[in-house]
C-alpha cells in the first residue's frame, strides 16, 4: 500500500471519529479545550491500536490465504463502505441520553468507532504486511487522521450545530473512499 493510499485509508476511518465529534460539539454547545482533546486522544488511540489487533490475530494465517488475499481484502472494505454509505442515508434519532464530556462515554465512542479499523488491520495481513514494524508507519497515519478529524468535528460541531452534519455526510464520503481502495486493491492484484 502506498502512502497515498494509507491517507486515503486513514481519511475514510476517521469520518466515523469525525461524524461522532461533531455530533458531541453540537450536544456540548461550546468547545471545551480538555474534554476536546481527551476525545480526540481517545479515538487516535483506538484507531491505531484496533487495526493493529486485526493484524495480529490474522498474520498468522495470510500464508494460508495468500490466493484469495485481494479478494478478502476488496470483500472487507467494499463491505465497511457499503455499510458507511448505507448509515449516510439512515436518519438516526437524536441521541442526547449519553454526555460527551464523560469518559465512560469517549471510551465507548472511541471503541464504537475503531471496530471497522479491526477489519482494516485483517486487510493488511493479507496484503503482505509481516511484521509490526511494518505496520509503524500506516498505524501513526491512522491514528494523526482520526486525532485531527476528532477535533475538527467537535469545533464544526460547536460552530454550526445540526445544519452541517445533514450537508457534509461524513459517511457517503468514508464509504466511498473504502469502497474505492478495495477495488483499487482487487484490480491492481487481478491484472498481475
Amino acid at each position: 500500500m502506498s502512502l497515498f493510499d494509507i491517507c486515503l485509508l486513514s481519511l475514510a476511518l476517521a469520518m466515523d471519529c469525525f461524524a461522532v465529534s461533531m455530533v458531541s460539539g453540537v450536544i456540548m454547545r461550546r468547545f471545551i479545550f480538555c474534554v476536546t482533546i481527551r476525545m480526540a486522544v481517545f479515538f487516535g488511540a483506538f484507531q491505531a491500536f484496533m487495526p493493529f489487533l486485526g493484524w495480529l490475530g490474522t498474520n498468522y494465517f495470510s500464508d494460508y490465504l495468500q490466493s484469495v488475499d485481494h479478494w478478502i481484502a476488496f470483500g472487507l472494505l467494499a463491505f465497511l463502505g457499503g455499510k458507511m454509505i448505507r448509515d449516510a442515508f439512515v436518519e438516526e434519532e437524536e441521541c442526547h441520553h449519553f454526555n460527551p464530556r464523560k469518559l465512560r462515554t469517549q471510551i465507548v465512542l472511541s471503541v464504537a468507532t475503531s471496530i471497522d479499523a479491526l477489519a482494516v488491520g485483517i486487510s493488511f495481513a493479507c496484503l503482505g504486511y509481516k511484521s509490526a514494524g511494518q505496520l509503524g508507519v500506516p498505524l501513526l497515519v491512522i491514528g494523526l487522521f482520526s486525532f485531527v478529524m476528532a477535533i475538527t468535528g467537535n469545533a464544526l460541531g460547536v460552530k454550526f450545530g445540526k445544519a452541517i452534519a445533514k450537508k457534509l455526510k461524513p459517511e457517503l464520503v468514508g464509504g466511498v473512499i473504502l469502497m474505492l481502495i478495495g477495488i483499487k486493491i482487487l484490480v491492481s492484484h487481478l491484472a498481475e
